[in-house]
């Protein structure tokens, strides 16, 4: 895993309708609450659950050396009808390409969960995570 950051910032300037652009660092995007020049909030942060594990499950599962040659990292999230809308759960696949032994898919995925990642220890802990994963040769 990389070094930790110790503060993270960013600066978001309205440019019209519900669309923000955002720059943290030397990364900008627009956020877009319409979602259609950019994501929304809440999509950001659906995306932001499935990166964050799914580069600590890439992270592990590369330097185990396990014969990685393909990923990729499928979420969806549940949210009420109703204001404020949070989310409920969330539903991660990972689909693991190569000569990939399950154990060390567990391990990677329990790791990211329990320890590793930074997004999904700082949302509530009563939103149902669930995890799968297949692997493809």
């Amino acid at each position: 895993m990389s070094q930790p950051r110790p503060t993270v910032s960013a600066e978001l300037i309205w440019s019209d309708g519900l669309r923000l652009g955002a720059t943290s660092g030397e990364t900008a995007l627009v956020i877009d609450g319409d979602s259609i020049a950019g994501p929304s909030p809440v999509q950001l942060l659906v995306m932001s659950l499935a990166a964050c594990m799914g580069i600590d499950v890439l992270d592990i599962l590369v330097k185990g050396r396990h014969g990685l040659t393909g990923f990729r990292t499928s979420i969806t999230a549940e949210r009420p009808p109703d204001p404020p809308r949070r989310l409920l759960s969330a539903t991660l696949m990972f689909h693991i390409h190569g000569a990939v032994p399950q154990p060390a898919v567990e391990r990677a995925i329990s790791l990211s969960r329990d320890k590793y990642c930074s997004v999904w220890h700082s949302l509530r802990q009563d939103i149902v995570l669930t995890t799968s994963f297949e692997i493809l040769a």
